[in-house]
């Protein structure tokens, strides 16, 4: 069965012990792989404990709750479109629908039953909130036809990815715009940053079945690409963190997501097969990182 688990799964064990039905459709919506819905998950973070609100435990636990179902359906969503080009893949040439395991019907069910999840987390937030979040569907629904028309699907990825940061923030206050707008460009920066690296996995393929993608529009020159992409990032937050409050106090917030990202640029090596995928995983601690900068200049 090892040859139907995809390669960079996290969960190896567990997915393997499922019966063959259940194990596909986690696969397809990418259970297997939590690092997605963190990432989707601490953007929303981010919008809510900046707000000053306190923790916000509840809103929080339907926020993480929609970025699971919702990062779900995006997977399903993009392994119906990109089916045959994930055919000509090694690294996604295995998964469920490109394979054959799962008819597009059935995945069309699954994804329907995901959506259904993530309307009842909608249903849970204020209007405005609603309305924002609404808002993304569209560049939701253009991003896997990105990497056939631009070498940069990694920043639309972005814009759609950190999609919460507004949800959360428009979910408890309407206004400081500029903090808002500042904050959501640097994590749409963190994103180009990150996905390079991810996409650093799949260049030889890519470049063979003509996916464009930012690792191969960098080339050789892609440490320097991702560092300058990861110090917008660090730029804008601190931006936005300064016209929020204006405090040296509050930059030093910060600090360990900055040396976080210093890290990755710095470890990073592309001839590696493990390293990109380990230094992609790693966000995870990044947006963890950011989310108590957020915490501690929101709340101080």
């Amino acid at each position: 069965m090892t040859e139907q688990i995809v390669p960079d799964t996290e969960h190896r064990g567990l997915v393997e012990r499922l019966p063959q039905l259940p194990r596909d459709l986690a696969q397809l919506a990418r259970f297997d792989r939590p690092i997605g819905w963190w990432l989707l998950f601490w953007p929303c973070v981010f919008g809510v404990w900046l707000t000053g609100a306190g923790w916000q435990l509840p809103l929080l636990g339907w926020l993480l709750l929609g970025a699971v179902a919702m990062r779900g359906a995006g997977c399903v969503y993009n392994d119906i479109v990109d089916a045959d080009l994930d055919k000509k893949v090694a690294r996604t040439a295995a998964r469920p629908v490109a394979s054959g395991r799962i008819s597009k019907k059935l995945a069309w069910g699954w994804l329907f039953t995901l959506c259904l999840i993530g309307l009842i987390v909608l249903l849970q937030l204020r209007l405005e909130a609603q309305i924002v979040a609404l808002a993304s569907l569209a560049m939701v629904a253009a991003y896997p036809f990105m990497k056939r028309i631009t070498w940069w699907p990694q920043a639309w990825l972005g814009m759609v990815f950190n999609w919460g940061v507004l949800v959360g923030w428009t979910q408890l206050r309407w206004d400081n715009w500029d903090v808002l707008t500042c904050i959501y460009a640097g994590c749409i920066c963190w994103v180009i940053g990150f996905d390079t690296i991810y996409a650093l996995q799949d260049r030889e393929d890519d470049a063979l079945v003509g996916i464009k993608s930012s690792a191969l529009r960098m080339g050789e020159k892609v440490h320097a690409g991702v560092g300058g992409f990861y110090a917008a990032t660090i730029g804008l937050w601190g931006l936005g963190i300064w016209l929020y409050r204006p405090q040296w106090i509050a930059l030093a917030a910060l600090l360990p997501v900055a040396l976080h990202l210093l890290w990755q640029v710095s470890t990073l090596d592309p001839e590696d097969p493990a390293n990109p995928l380990e230094r992609f995983r790693s966000n995870r601690w990044a947006g963890a990182l950011m989310a108590a900068a957020c915490f501690v200049v929101g709340n101080a």
